[in-house]
């Protein structure tokens, strides 16, 4: 049986993989491979391939047309009439609607950064009576997550 955990690279780590070396598991059942991060940084473009979830226009879309709306409705009382004022509440809608989600973009990247992130997964090989000390250890040294897979 495995036991698979994701850690953070920190002393949980080494602490759970000693631990279990205490317990009788010899050091050529536990795999431990860290993850290389992303060094490149998300693109604010969606394209036909690839789309990150994050949409640049909606909040752009979802402003301009409540400001077009509105530079229609009072465009009937203003000197250029409904549809210059509606176009000039369009394209204001737009550039703010874009400024704030840009704004948005990068505070919530800036977040993420310090968020907690896997960055080490630990496989345990061992036999079914063992399983239940395995994770025990493993959810006493902080893992992230815990999984099992069966031979």
């Amino acid at each position: 049986m495995y036991i698979i955990a994701s850690f953070e690279q920190s002393i949980y780590l080494e602490l759970a993989i000693s631990s279990l070396e205490q317990h009788e598991i010899a050091r050529h059942q536990i795999l431990a491979v860290p993850l290389d991060k992303r060094k490149e940084e998300r693109k604010l473009f969606d394209t036909i391939h690839q789309a990150d979830g994050y949409s640049l226009f909606d909040v752009a879309a979802v402003i301009g047309t409540c400001f077009m709306l509105l530079g229609a409705i009072y465009g009937m009382i203003l000197q250029w009439g409904p549809i210059l004022w509606g176009l000039i509440g369009l394209a204001a809608g737009l550039i703010l609607g874009t400024l704030l989600k840009l704004l948005f973009i990068k505070k919530q990247s800036k977040t993420l950064k310090r968020s907690i992130s896997t960055e080490v997964f630990l496989m345990v090989h061992c036999l079914e009576e063992q399983r239940k000390m395995v994770e025990e250890i493993l959810w006493d040294n902080l893992a992230l997550g815990v999984g099992k897979l069966k031979e």
